[in-house]
């Protein structure tokens, strides 16, 4: 692939910023927009169709969110990358979007020299932070690891339904769960619905009681 020209997809909901991007990405001379998604479900569908060398995501999008977009890409799609580029800067955001398969995170903002680097970067397997978010992955790859009660009293709890059972236990309802975890309301739904069938819980309360029980067993 040495020498040819890099095939981007633009993910972004916002029009003004969609269409700002692509005209930085096609301003490069080393890359061409090959298809625009205004949600996390066109990004999949265009990336499966189209098979970019790298997927420019925004995080929080409608119909599916950028996290969770990734993720489907990168199952379906290994040899596709994923640049988060997104407002979103805080650690969760940034270790979520790693999880699920993002070889590199910037913040908007970020200037057409630091996108036409980190583009290259992942383009070739690289991961790529930017400096908004580079002391933020530093840190939580030395940081000695920290036991949380329900990760280990519900082990036959996947990681998405712990974060669920979480924010359940601080009392959280399944709207504000998911404008936290950038899901929608029906896969909150559905996260609540299969955790309560693993769990000896009746409702949503006594899930999120035996989760505060669990961190309080913890220390």
């Amino acid at each position: 692939m040495t020498g040819s020209r890099l095939r981007v997809i633009v993910a972004d909901d916002h029009p003004l910023y969609r269409d700002g991007i692509v005209a930085a990405v096609q301003a490069l001379g080393t890359a061409d927009v090959v298809g625009v998604a205004s949600d996390g479900a066109e990004a999949v569908r265009l990336a499966l169709d189209l098979v970019p060398d790298v997927v420019l995501m925004d995080v929080a999008m409608p119909e599916l969110n950028g996290l969770d977009a990734t993720a489907r890409i990168r199952a379906e799609r290994p040899e596709v990358a994923v640049l988060v580029l997104t407002m979103l800067e805080d650690d969760d955001t940034v270790v979520a979007a790693l999880r699920a398969g993002a070889h590199g995170y910037l913040v908007k903002g970020a200037d057409r020299a630091e996108i036409a680097s980190a583009l290259d970067a992942v383009r070739h397997g690289q991961a790529v932070f930017g400096s908004g978010v580079a002391g933020t992955v530093l840190a939580r790859l030395v940081e000695p690891p920290r036991p949380k009660g329900p990760s280990h009293a519900f082990p036959n709890l996947t990681q998405r339904e712990l974060e669920v059972l979480d924010l359940l236990a601080l009392g959280l309802s399944n709207r504000a769960i998911a404008r936290r975890l950038f899901l929608s309301d029906k896969t909150v739904r559905n996260h609540v619905s299969n955790l309560l069938s693993k769990l000896p819980a009746a409702n949503r309360d006594e899930a999120g009681e035996l989760a505060r029980a669990a961190r309080s067993d913890q220390g």
